[in-house]
């Protein structure tokens, strides 16, 4: 198994992402880690407003933040599904926003999503990683389910601090 390695370096992961008082903090720290373990170009972190209907980045790598209608894109179809996905073809996925890769001039080759569940499991944002040589494959999605479990304390907690839900 590729990830045996590293779930014994998650508790040093962990006692860092501890020492960070806001989600701009820490998203910058998970985006990070999630990279480096998975092997990924980028990482994005959505935050889901359930008022507004909407899921917004604090970081994409590469881009400024993001905000899409909840409904939409890859992100959006996973906060509804309430479970992880991988698109190793996304411009031929029926959820695929090409229009984004067309604003920042990226080129999404393929993509990985989980959702990130509440103490309530209610689903209050999706992680994404984006372009990995070879593609993601099951241990990846098992690695995600775990991962976003583990940062959805932080994110729970430092979202309803902030106010936005």
């Amino acid at each position: 198994m590729k990830y045996e390695n590293v779930y014994h370096k998650i508790s040093e992961f962990g006692s860092q992402l501890l020492q960070k008082k806001s989600l701009a903090e820490g998203i910058p720290l998970i985006a990070k880690y999630a990279k480096e373990v998975i092997g990924a170009e980028r990482c994005s972190i959505f935050i889901y407003n359930s008022t507004a209907n909407k899921l917004w980045t604090i970081i994409a790598d590469g881009v400024q933040k993001i905000e899409i209608d909840a409904s939409t894109g890859v992100v959006g179809y996973t906060l509804k599904e309430k479970k992880p996905l991988v698109i190793d073809d996304p411009y031929h996925h029926p959820a695929f926003l090409k229009e984004v890769d067309e604003k920042t001039g990226y080129k999404t080759k393929n993509i990985i999503t989980a959702p990130i569940f509440n103490s309530s499991r209610r689903v209050i944002g999706v992680l994404e990683l984006l372009n990995k040589e070879g593609g993601f494959d099951n241990e990846d999605k098992r690695f995600m389910i775990f991962f976003a479990h583990y940062i959805s304390g932080f994110i729970e907690l430092s979202n309803h601090i902030k106010g936005d839900d």
